[in-house]
């Protein structure tokens, strides 16, 4: 599921649900993304105003490939969590 050609998809993990309720929320974002861009795209995307963003690049993990020694690395990928304006929300997670 990508939402646009910066943010690739939110978080879904139980860290991240419970950010959301203090207005934090964290996104999958394209390795070159810088935080300026990802905070106009969601402006552009759910019309939210971000106030600070915090950025990580995650590294990748070795993997093994067969039962003998070989691995491999997933690639790293870029992860950033975007604090809103006091107030706003976006409807993301669906408790149904």
């Amino acid at each position: 599921m990508r939402v646009s050609n910066l943010i690739k998809r939110p978080i879904v993990t139980e860290k991240a649900v419970n950010a959301s309720e203090t207005g934090k929320y964290t996104f999958e974002v394209d390795i070159d993304a810088s935080k300026g861009a990802v905070i106009r795209e969601l402006k552009r995307l759910y019309d939210v105003d971000g106030v600070d963003a915090t950025v990580t690049v995650v590294p990748g993990k070795r993997v093994r490939i067969s039962k003998t020694f070989r691995f491999t690395r997933t690639p790293k990928w870029k992860k950033i969590v975007v604090s809103l304006k006091k107030g706003q929300k976006i409807d993301l997670f669906d408790k149904a």
